[in-house]
Formats: C-alpha cells, sequence, structure tokens
C-alpha cells in the first residue's frame, strides 16, 4: 500500500555546500530549493496525498543572522518561482507552524499562494516554517485551556496544525542523522521511518520511490500485534 502522507526532514544542504567546495552554506540551500521542486512534482504525480517539508524549524533562529535572512529570501523567492509549478500539478500549499515570528512580507506571500492554490486537489504540499513540535502541542494545549475544552487525545489532536491531514505514514530524513529533531512527533506516533545518507541535494524521486516500496512491503501493525 502506498502512503497518503510523507514527511521530510530535508538534512544536508550546508554539508553539500562544503563538499563542493563552496565558502557559503547557502550554495547548498539554493540547491536545495531545487529538489523541493523535483520531489514535490514525482509526489503528486504518483498518488501522494500529503507530503509535509521540514523548512525552517524553531531552532533554526540559532543560525547566524546572514543565514536566517538568506533563508528567508529563498523562502519567497520559492513561493514565488513554484506558484507555476503548483498550479499546472494541480498542488495545494499549505504551512504549519508559528508564523507569526516571519517578516510581513514572507506572511503575506504565504496567504497569497495559500489562497491562488486552494481549490486544486491532486496533492497538498505543507510546508513547516518557524516549526517545533513542542510548540506545536504546547500551541494546542493553550487553545484547548482557553477555550475551556477537555483535554483528550482526539481534542489535543484537533488543534494541532495539522488538524486536517491524515496521520504521517512514512517519515524520511536525509543527511545521515538518525533522529526526528522536534518534528511531527504527535503525528509519526506510528509513522515508519527511513534514514539515508543521501544529502538533500542529492535526493531523487528513483531514491524516495526505493523507499516507497520498501514501506509497501512492511507490515504495520499499530501495536495490535
Amino acid at each position: 500500500m502506498k502512503p497518503k502522507h510523507i514527511a521530510i526532514i530535508m538534512d544536508g544542504n550546508g554539508r553539500f555546500a562544503k563538499k563542493l567546495g563552496f565558502a557559503d552554506r547557502t550554495e547548498g540551500h539554493k540547491k536545495g530549493a531545487e529538489i523541493v521542486r523535483s520531489i514535490t512534482t514525482h509526489c503528486a504525480q504518483i498518488g501522494i496525498e500529503v507530503l509535509t517539508l521540514y523548512a525552517f524549524s524553531t531552532e533554526n533562529w540559532k543560525r547566524s543572522k546572514k543565514e536566517v535572512d538568506f533563508l528567508m529570501n529563498i523562502f519567497e523567492k520559492y513561493l514565488k518561482n513554484e506558484l507555476e509549478t503548483l498550479q499546472k500539478n494541480n498542488i495545494v500549499f499549505n504551512t504549519i507552524g508559528d508564523l507569526t515570528k516571519l517578516n510581513e512580507k514572507l506572511q503575506k506571500k504565504i496567504n497569497e499562494t495559500i489562497e491562488i492554490t486552494k481549490n486544486n486537489n491532486a496533492m497538498t504540499q505543507v510546508l513547516a516554517l518557524n516549526y517545533g513540535a513542542k510548540d506545536e502541542i504546547a500551541r494546542a494545549a493553550a487553545s484547548l485551556a482557553s477555550r475551556g475544552a477537555r483535554v483528550t487525545e482526539n481534542s489535543i489532536e484537533s488543534a494541532l496544525d495539522t488538524a486536517k491531514y491524515p496521520p504521517v505514514d512514512m517519515l524520511v530524513r536525509t543527511g545521515g542523522e538518525q533522529r526526528l529533531s522536534n518534528f511531527l512527533l504527535w503525528q509519526c506516533a506510528y509513522a515508519e521511518l527511513f534514514f539515508t545518507p543521501t544529502l538533500w541535494p542529492e535526493f531523487t524521486p528513483a531514491e524516495l520511490d526505493k523507499m516507497i516500496a520498501d514501506f509497501s512491503r512492511r507490515n504495520r501493525r499499530f501495536g495490535g500485534e
């Protein structure tokens, strides 16, 4: 069975830049943005329902101001440059995370892209921006408390950023590290995990297809056996 929801931790942009001898990590981020396009369009073409990409974490603000500013700029350029691709492939665009800390110009571009693509129906691409799973769960709990709502698994799930999406079936992390890094901790409770040493700018649809084939052979028991 094919996964409905794939989540990817796109790791290795900086190491890719270093590997190629670039003095600046930003060159890796540029190449990484190109791979986002190829993986996204491929997932739409093979019938994946939701693709969630870890683009910027709540911890990434600790990076140098130069790199953070570059990333904010590349996100804005990505939305501008990829709108045609999203429309051509009938892809809905959305985000998760606390967008209030992003600059107003980027927030405006995000909202415009969400509005323009909202009636597409082939697949949803979700960018996790200023996202951290602990922060998401804390915000969900605060929302329930402010409404005086009863706290249950179902009520928490309904208050998460991902409430309208299915649980993550398949989590992929590129770059060789084998940890979740505060990404979709609730949603990945029963996800199948895939780790690869391939750096994100070198990741290909063919490698993803091999993982999906492996996924289809796994016996997902969800704790029932």
